[in-house]
């Protein structure tokens, strides 16, 4: 189990890799609250994408989050320049 020390600790890829096994954890749960996780996630998960666009765009730059995400410069910044 991976307490806070170990979250402040781990690397992106380590917690990318926890989230991943959590969520596959949720959608394979036959508990019925796994689904209401999964949708909660989802909108955390929208809401973060925007902070970390915003903070890598601060960071760096609008071409930047557009290059990683696979888009243009207009399209990232429309997307994600307001909370």
């Amino acid at each position: 189990m991976w307490n806070q020390e170990d979250l402040a600790r781990a690397t992106p890829s380590d917690l990318s890799d926890l989230a991943q096994a959590s969520i596959r954890g949720l959608a394979e749960s036959e508990d019925p609250a796994a689904f209401g996780y999964l949708l909660e996630l989802t909108r955390l998960v929208g809401e973060s994408l925007g902070l970390a666009a915003r903070t890598l765009a601060h960071e760096s730059s609008w071409s930047q989050v557009a290059n990683i995400a696979g888009t243009s410069r207009q399209a990232a910044w429309e997307r994600w320049s307001s909370s």
